[in-house]
C-alpha cells in the first residue's frame, strides 16, 4: 500500500531536523498518550475480569451452584433427597449442610461473629478451595463432635492456634425449668484455612455435620443441601431437573446468579464505564494526533506543493500523510500493549513495591474482599483495545491526510 518513496518522505517528516522539532514533540505526546491509554485500558479490564473470576471462583467453591432448601423449616431425609440429586447429570457433587449464625470466644477474652457450617468430614476434604488452602492443622482431624475448622482471619481475630479450644455460642437459647440460656459448647481447632477472600477467611467456620447438627437442634435434618454443577451456565435446568426428581415434596431451589446478582452486576457495571472512561484517554490522544498532522501539513505546504509539481499525485500525499499518522498510532498502541501485558504479569509484585515505599495499604483485603490484586489477561478483550487504538489513531489522521492531498500547489507556491 505505501511505496518507498512515500515511507521516505513520512520517515523524513517524523524525525525533524534541527529547528523544526516542535511538530514531532507533538507527535511523541500523541504517542505517549495513546500508549497511555492503550495500557491502562487493558491492564483496569484485566483486573476487573481477574476480580471478578476470583471472586466468583471463591464464592462457589464455598457456597455451591444451587441451594436446596424445604419451604418451610429445615430440610428432613435429606439422605435420599441428597442421593437422588447426585444422579443427575448436570450435577458434579451435592453435599448437605447445616448452617446458623454464632458468636466465637475463647478463654484470653477475644470474642468474633461468624457463620458455622456443618458438613460431613468426607465433603469438606472433597472441596479443593478448603482442601487445598489449609495453612495450619490437617483435615484428617477434623470428625467427631470435638473439632472445627476456622479461617485465618478469624483466627488471628481471635488470637487461637492449632489445639486451642473456640467456644461457639448460639444465639438461640436452650429453655429451660430457670429460663432461656444460651446455648454454647466449645471446639478444638483442627485445622485452619485460607481462600484468600477476607470475607470467608474471618468470618466462616466448619463443624462435623453431626456436631452441627446437635449443636443446632436439628436431628436427622440441615439446612440445605448445596449443588455444585459441571457447568454453572446450566443452573436453570439443573434447577428444573431437581424438581422433578424431588417431585413429591415442595423445595425452594437458589440460583447462584439469583444470590448474587446484585453484586456480579455491579462489578460488570463498573467494568463498562472504566471501559467508557478510559477510552476517552485514547480518543484525547488521537486528537492530537489531528492537530500535530494539521501543524505538519501547514509546515510542509511549500514542500507538498513542490512534490505536486515534481509529479506526485494527490494519492501519494494522501498516503504520506496516512503513514505518518498510522506510524504514531501503530507504534503507541504496540508500546501500550506491551507495557499493559508487563504490567499485568507483574501486578502483585507492583502493589507489594509501592507499599514498601510508601508505607500505605495498596488494595485493602478488607474493602475489596482479597488478598492479592487479581488480573486475568483476556486475549479477546486485548485484541479489542488493540483494534480500538489503531482505528482510532487511523481516522484521527484521515482529515489532516486528506487536506494535504487537496492543497494546491499553485496557490501554496504563489503564498510562499
Amino acid at each position: 500500500m505505501f511505496g518507498a518513496f512515500e515511507r521516505a518522505v513520512a520517515g523524513r517528516y517524523l524525525w525533524a531536523r534541527k529547528g523544526e522539532r516542535f511538530v514531532s514533540v507533538i507527535a511523541g505526546f500523541s504517542l505517549v498518550g495513546i500508549a497511555l491509554g492503550v495500557a491502562t485500558l487493558i491492564v483496569v479490564l484485566s483486573v476487573m475480569g481477574g476480580f471478578r473470576q476470583e471472586l466468583l471462583g471463591r464464592i462457589l467453591g464455598l457456597n455451591g451452584h444451587l441451594g436446596v432448601s424445604a419451604m418451610q423449616g429445615p430440610l428432613t431425609d435429606y439422605a435420599a433427597a441428597t442421593a437422588r440429586i447426585r444422579t443427575l447429570p448436570q450435577v458434579e457433587r451435592a453435599t448437605p449442610v447445616v448452617e446458623g449464625q454464632v458468636l466465637l470466644t475463647t478463654d484470653a477474652g477475644g470474642s468474633a461473629g461468624g457463620l458455622v457450617r456443618g458438613i460431613a468430614p468426607e465433603d469438606l476434604r472433597a472441596r479443593p478451595i478448603i482442601a487445598g488452602n489449609i495453612k495450619a492443622g490437617d483435615l484428617a482431624a477434623f470428625q467427631g463432635e470435638d473439632a472445627i475448622v476456622i479461617g485465618a482471619g478469624l483466627a488471628r481475630k481471635l488470637e487461637v492456634g492449632i489445639g486451642d479450644r473456640v467456644t461457639v455460642v448460639s444465639p438461640q437459647g436452650r429453655v429451660t425449668v430457670f429460663g432461656t440460656v444460651p446455648r454454647l459448647r466449645a471446639y478444638k481447632v483442627a485445622a485452619i484455612f485460607e481462600v484468600g477472600m477476607q470475607e470467608y477467611d474471618s468470618g466462616f467456620v466448619f463443624l462435623p455435620l453431626s456436631a452441627a447438627q446437635l449443636f443446632f437442634q436439628l436431628p436427622q435434618a440441615v439446612s440445605q443441601i448445596e449443588v455444585h454443577l459441571r457447568d454453572p451456565d446450566e443452573s436453570d435446568a439443573a434447577a428444573y431437573a431437581i424438581r422433578q426428581a424431588l417431585a413429591d415434596r415442595p423445595l425452594r431451589i437458589a440460583d447462584w446468579q439469583d444470590a448474587n446478582s446484585g453484586f456480579f452486576q455491579l462489578v460488570q457495571v463498573q467494568r463498562n464505564v472504566m471501559f467508557l472512561i478510559l477510552t476517552l484517554i485514547i480518543l484525547v490522544a488521537a486528537f492530537n494526533i489531528v492537530s500535530s498532522l494539521t501543524m505538519l501539513v501547514k509546515d510542509k505546504g511549500r514542500d507538498i506543493a513542490i512534490l505536486r509539481t515534481m509529479g506526485a499525485g494527490r494519492g501519494a500525499i494522501l498516503r504520506i500523510f496516512l503513514l505518518c499518522g498510522a506510524a504514531v498510532g501503530g507504534v503507541g498502541t504496540l508500546a501500550g500493549f506491551g507495557i499493559g501485558l508487563l504490567f499485568c504479569a507483574n501486578i502483585e509484585s507492583i502493589r507489594q513495591g509501592l507499599m514498601a515505599v510508601t508505607g500505605t495499604t495498596v488494595f485493602d483485603p478488607e474493602i475489596y474482599f482479597l488478598t492479592r490484586i487479581p488480573a486475568v489477561v483476556d486475549p479477546a478483550e486485548v485484541a479489542q483495545v488493540v483494534g480500538l487504538g489503531l482505528l482510532l489513531s487511523l481516522l484521527a489522521t484521515l482529515i489532516p491526510s486528506w487536506r494535504a492531498a487537496r492543497l494546491d500547489p499553485v496557490e501554496a507556491l504563489r503564498n510562499e
